[in-house]
């Protein structure tokens, strides 16, 4: 297969795709958060329904697991095909579990970690976050696959504080990440935190009165007491010392040897400035979960905050080097990949999690010079023509509705009420949300999206301008997959302008765009997303075009 070498974005089963498209050994890291068989109302990877023959591949339901003809098929599979530690494992654990849902979960995640171990580079990591649920299955799973040899850490990450159940039993507060790597040769970048206000009061106590510089006194003493061409006399004191002679005279001299009174043994200073912090150990309590007010917060309700990734990224890979999340939900891996300067490929079987996953790299554009002039990425997977967007519209239209929202930067509606399947009642006509400012008191203003894969008629532009007059919207767009007729068009024009004063001109306020548009290249005719009003107001003054300015 050819390697893939730009950042990309994949629509469909992580199983498949991988077996497809991703090569051996040609990824560096790999951090996956795979559903937890908690029997909760999450995306998984697929929804088994006992004694069916075949499978829909339908993509939002809930954490649930059972055996079924797919888990039998890949039962055998492994048992049949894979290597003789494999097989006796996954048969040791279905003599002993049963066919039940449990083992359907494990096989479905047993036969993924393989591929993932064959696409991981000799000097990668894997990192699998789980919690306790499957945790206890999924390092013996592990361990197997890897070798125990490989096992490199079991993070412990705090993510709240006890809470509920703590009346009845110990609160169960953390999740668990298991590290393995490829190979003893491994990326390992240490990482570290800042001294904590006690610590540094407790040994950091000094403070040169010169330069204002914290340190803390070292001792020079050598261990290692059998060393007889390191003792000698300094400062009138004899000793095993850590250091030659000269390389101790050169250090007095530079003052970083201190002698409190004649006869004291002498001490190093070490300098707050220059210590790089306490190194992190796996027990990890300073990254908070994502709060509900939180600037990250995208309403996934698996969401995990950026620095998590962050840290895992940064110890484990090095800028350049290419990141997989197969089970990439809201993005976080991929966007705290982008932000750390690594290549990256995420997977996943919603388009709601791939829309969510493009806004969200559209969000970054201020903040990442990659994504500054325009995407960096492509999609596979996604429909590519009218045909395709017919066939997506046929199988599910709320993957179809979620698709187009991600085709104008669009937040489907929904996510943030605690489900990734999005909002399937009552929607009150808006299936997704483009937010924008335009004016000097950041006062948010919205674009409302609504999207028809059926019939359409003037009457839909009629309600459309009723929700956006009702929900006090600056702007509405109506997505058809089908050709807008030409009272459509009029009612459309008919609605009139929204006047942007920190643009300075006028939008059309209910805009028609068909699918063969936006497939084309059309966009909605807004205000910038992205350049703020005072950036705005800037570049006016020196001369720049406003339609010009970059979104």
């Amino acid at each position: 297969m050819t390697p893939i070498t730009q950042n990309t974005l994949f629509y469909g089963d992580n199983l498949k795709i991988l077996r497809e498209y991703i090569s051996d050994e040609s990824i560096d890291l790999i951090y996956l958060d795979p559903p937890f068989n908690s029997n909760r109302n999450y995306n998984v990877l697929f929804r088994e329904e006992s004694g069916q023959e075949s499978e829909s591949q339908i993509t939002a339901f809930g954490d649930t697991w059972h055996w079924d003809r797919t888990a039998e098929d890949t039962y055998h599979e492994l048992a049949t095909t894979s290597p003789p530690q494999i097989s006796r494992m996954i048969g040791a654990l279905r003599d002993f579990i049963g066919a039940n849902q449990m083992m359907a979960y494990l096989v479905m995640m047993s036969i993924r970690l393989i591929e993932l171990h064959r696409v991981l580079k000799p000097t990668g990591s894997l990192y699998l976050h789980c919690d306790p649920t499957a945790d206890h299955y999924l390092r013996i799973i592990a361990d197997t696959i890897f070798g125990t040899e490989n096992f490199r850490n079991q993070v412990i990450w705090q993510r709240t504080n006890a809470k509920g159940l703590a009346f009845t039993r110990f609160a169960s507060n953390h999740d668990v990440i298991f590290c393995y790597a490829k190979t003893g040769n491994v990326i390992w970048n240490p990482q570290y935190t800042e001294h904590k206000a006690d610590y540094l009061e407790k040994f950091y106590r000094f403070t040169e009165p010169d330069t204002g510089r914290r340190y803390r006194l070292d001792n020079l003493a050598n261990p290692n007491k059998n060393r007889p061409n390191l003792t000698y006399e300094f400062l009138g004191v004899t000793r095993v010392w850590r250091w030659t002679k000269e390389r101790m005279q050169d250090a007095y001299e530079k003052g970083l040897i201190i002698q409190s009174k004649p006869g004291s043994v002498p001490a190093l200073k070490r300098y707050l400035d220059e210590q790089e912090g306490t190194p992190i150990g796996d027990i990890w309590t300073d990254i908070l979960p994502v709060q509900s007010q939180a600037a990250e917060r995208l309403g996934y309700p698996t969401q995990k905050p950026l620095a998590l990734l962050e840290r895992i990224i940064q110890a484990s890979s090095n800028e350049g080097d290419r990141v997989l999340d197969p089970f990439a939900g809201c993005g976080t891996t991929i966007a705290a990949a982008e932000k750390l300067n690594r290549k990256w490929i995420g997977i996943d079987i919603t388009h709601l999690a791939i829309s969510l996953l493009k806004n969200r790299l559209m969000s970054m554009k201020q903040e990442v010079e990659s994504v500054k002039n325009g995407k960096n990425y492509i999609v596979i997977g996604e429909p590519g023509d009218l045909a395709g967007a017919r066939q997506l519209a046929d199988d599910d239209r709320y993957q179809f509705q979620w698709w187009a929202d991600g085709l104008v930067g669009a937040m489907p509606v929904g996510t943030s009420a605690g489900s990734r399947t999005g909002k399937k009642g009552a929607d009150r006509g808006i299936d997704g949300i483009i937010t924008f400012i335009d004016d000097a008191d950041s006062k948010p203003k919205r674009v409302l999206v609504q999207v028809k894969s059926g019939k359409v008629s003037s009457r839909d532009i009629r309600d459309m301008v009723g929700t956006a007059d009702r929900e006090k919207a600056a702007i509405g767009v109506f997505i058809t997959l089908n050709e807008a007729t030409k009272d459509m068009r009029t009612e459309a024009v008919s609605a009139g302008h929204y006047f942007s004063e920190g643009w300075n001109r006028r939008y059309p306020r209910i805009q028609i765009l068909t699918i063969g548009e936006l497939l084309n290249g059309a966009k909605v005719d807004m205000p910038p997303i992205h350049a703020t009003f005072k950036k705005a107001r800037t570049e006016k003054k020196n001369g720049f075009e406003q339609n010009g300015l970059p979104t």
